[in-house]
């Protein structure tokens, strides 16, 4: 299904998110904080367009992907950008050894993985000690009002316009039954902490329609203190 949409992704994601997607993604790459020297894992990075705003602050990053067609797609774009590599990987048994980066984001994508409490335990295995987490994902708006009229978005307008812009709209189909179905901020933030994460935190996005989750590793402290998105 995400082989099918690669090509038109960003800009559907776009479309559909009435252009919040990209602050989004700024939020999370201050959160991500990338400096010169670090390892990054992008975990579901799509096209890498997280990837490459991480790379060219002078950490090098792994864009990883479940879907080739995902990752073919990020290659032809921005095989060029320095610090940048990618890599097919199931987020439940990364390709990679223990304790091998700095910080692991996952963007959008969590709740796509199978098993996402397996994902968090390797995300875990795979981050040095006092490495950081930064995830962010749908949630759900604290506000009954609000809620309402994002659950109105969600079910009535967003499959017309999917229909209209995006080439597979049954994908977009079940990108809002994912959505309805994701648990909420609280329950995520207590999947992260079981799966071994301390000072786990979170704060909502656009009203709660996304949370920003921040934990880190037991172990060394960061060279840096986690901070604030």
């Amino acid at each position: 299904m995400f082989d099918q949409v690669a090509a038109g992704y960003d800009r559907t994601n776009t479309v559909l998110s009435l252009g919040n997607d990209k602050l989004w993604r700024v939020a999370t790459a201050r959160a991500v904080a990338p400096r010169a020297g670090q390892r990054i894992l992008d975990l579901a990075a799509g096209t890498a367009a997280s990837s490459v705003a991480l790379a060219r602050r002078g950490a090098a990053v792994v864009a990883a992907d479940f879907s080739p067609g995902m990752i073919a797609e990020g290659r032809r774009r921005h095989a060029d950008v320095a610090n940048l590599t990618f890599e097919q990987a199931d987020a439940t048994a990364l390709p990679f050894a223990d304790d091998t980066f700095d910080t692991v984001t996952i963007s959008f994508g969590l709740r796509n993985v199978h098993d996402p409490r397996r994902a968090l335990a390797e995300m875990l295995r795979v981050t040095k000690p006092g490495g950081r987490l930064v995830i962010c994902e749908f949630s759900h708006p604290q506000s009954r009002v609000f809620g309402g009229l994002y659950a109105f978005y969600n079910n009535r307008i967003l499959p017309v316009v999917a229909g209209a812009v995006s080439s597979n709209a049954e994908a977009y189909e079940y990108l809002n039954e994912s959505i309805r179905d994701w648990p909420g901020q609280r329950a995520l933030a207590g999947w992260i902490r079981d799966a071994g994460w301390t000072g786990v935190a979170y704060r909502d996005l656009t009203f709660g329609i996304v949370a920003l989750h921040r934990a880190s590793k037991p172990g060394a402290a960061p060279t840096e203190p986690v901070t604030g998105a």
